[in-house]
């Protein structure tokens, strides 16, 4: 420990004793960075404050029918985005800042982002714009400029978004549009391909044999209840017989078919019905055809049969009975009704066969179809999901032009009547420590380069020698006297 206080001590005092050396470097500083401080250019602040009003009453209005972005958000990275170089740029443009002076458009941007500062006052949405320049009047217009920028920004990048996102979403559309007509084209070839076995109802083809089994199973009961009250029919008509030749009435004037012509009215009705849904190659259209058909030669052949007994056969006990009348129009009602379910039953019974022949196609071409109808539905979806945010989209553009957020100038640009810097003070007290410490250094570095010998033992270390003695020089008068004034001197050159 003591060793290292003496070699404090000598460092020192060899500093010491290069103190004038020190204090002329002091002083060389000083006076340089004056000069440099006091030639630096006055800079005055323009700047501006803007709210930015996010509360709009449309955005608890359309919660839930369009799409409400964040404005705060949006107005925070513009504020970013603001600094970049071609805002920049177009910045120096608008202010005439790039006629001011001849230097590099470069330098000039770099030196406005380092001047530009746009900040935002705590949770509020005020935004404070200012800009340090030598010309006042120029440091306003930077500002002015910049606020332009920063509000035609702010209005244009959602605009421009909402308007991007619409055309993708158009084109979505389109590309849908396309598949699904392919789509429906596929099916509709496929159909028509096997129209006879298909249908075009889109029923699979084993809920197509179990509707046309339970339809032929139907028509079957139907076929007997119709034949039990036919044979009904004609026993009534037999039992009345012996009791209508005993009371001959009028002759029958006309014939009719009523009950026939009813039937007709049906299928033709249903025959309608039918066309309005379906081709005219479709198996419920060419049954009811082939009926109505049926029908009509019934009903031909009814009325000539009538014509002839009225003609051929005055005598006829039946003629004149009201009764068996009756029941010979309801005798022939039944007869033809038989027929119609006959002939329906026969073409279920044939396009039955025709299901069972095509057995070995008709699943695969159920899986075929029932594959198309997935893929279609598929595509419906997304192709539904997308109009619905295209409308979604646009009510959301129309959100944006209606203003979601609002622009406020608080403080319009203005100058500061006062240089705002560079702050000479200050600049001054760090060139003042500066300067010492460049003193310090130099004393230091002139001591270590031109060492001095101050005691016996640091003689001796670097000789290598063996000292024998020392001899002090007793200061005398006049050399106090020197010394002292040398020290006013320093301590004066040093409080400058």
């Amino acid at each position: 420990m003591q060793e290292l206080v003496e070699q404090l001590l000598a460092l020192a005092r060899g500093m010491w004793q290069r103190r004038w050396i020190g204090l002329g470097v002091a002083w060389l500083v000083a006076i340089i960075g004056a000069i440099i401080i006091f030639r630096l250019p006055d800079k005055y602040e323009a700047s501006a404050r803007v709210y930015v009003d996010t509360q709009s009453l449309l955005q608890p209005l359309m919660a839930g029918m369009a799409m409400t972005p964040d404005a705060g958000q949006q107005v925070a990275i513009l504020s970013r985005i603001l600094l970049t170089r071609p805002n920049l740029e177009r910045i120096i443009r608008k202010s005439d800042l790039d006629t001011s002076a001849g230097r590099n458009a470069a330098d000039l941007v770099d030196e406005t982002l380092n001047s530009l500062n746009i900040n935002r006052a705590g949770a509020d949405n005020v935004y404070t714009i200012a800009f340090r320049y030598p010309d006042g009047r120029k440091a306003r217009d930077v500002v002015q400029a910049a606020l332009s920028t920063f509000i035609e920004q702010s209005l244009g990048r959602t605009r421009s978004g909402t308007d991007s996102a619409r055309k993708f979403v158009d084109d979505q559309i389109k590309d849908y549009e396309n598949k699904l007509r392919e789509s429906e084209a596929r099916m509709q070839g496929l159909r028509l391909k096997y129209l006879g076995l298909l249908g075009t109802s889109g029923q699979g083809y084993v809920a197509q044999m179990g509707a046309l089994t339970e339809q032929i199973k139907d028509t079957r009961i139907e076929l007997r209840v119709a034949e039990q009250t036919r044979d009904s029919i004609r026993k009534q008509l037999e039992e009345q017989t012996p009791r209508g030749s005993a009371a001959p009435g009028k002759r029958i004037a006309t014939v009719a078919v009523p009950e026939l012509d009813a039937r007709i009215n049906e299928q033709k009705r249903q025959l309608d019905e039918l066309l309005r849904k379906y081709t005219d190659e479709h198996p419920d259209v060419v049954s009811t055809k082939r009926l109505l058909t049926q029908l009509n030669e019934d009903r031909k052949r009814e009325i000539e049969a009538r014509s002839k007994a009225s003609e051929n056969d005055p005598g006829n006990p039946l003629s004149g009975d009201p009764v068996a009348q009756q029941l010979k129009v309801a005798l022939n009602d039944a007869d033809a009704n038989v027929s119609s379910i006959r002939a329906r039953l026969g073409e279920y019974d044939a396009r039955y066969s025709q299901f069972r022949s095509s057995a070995e196609t008709l699943p695969k071409v159920d899986m075929e179809l029932t594959q198309l109808n997935r893929d279609y539905d598929i595509l419906k979806r997304q192709y539904e999901s997308l109009v619905s945010r295209r409308e979604t989209a646009s009510l959301t553009g129309k959100l944006e032009d209606a203003g979601v957020a609002e622009f406020r100038i608080i403080d319009p640009p203005r100058v500061t009547p006062n240089p705002v810097a560079p702050n000479r003070v200050l600049l001054l007290g760090f060139l003042v420590l500066i300067s010492l410490l460049a003193g310090v250094a130099t004393s230091w570095l002139v001591s270590q380069v031109r060492p001095t010998f101050h005691d016996g033992r640091a003689l001796r270390d670097v000789a290598q020698r063996p000292l024998i003695g020392m001899i002090s020089m007793l200061p005398t008068h006049s050399l106090r006297s020197l010394r002292r004034r040398s020290a006013l001197l320093f301590a004066g050159g040093l409080s400058g």
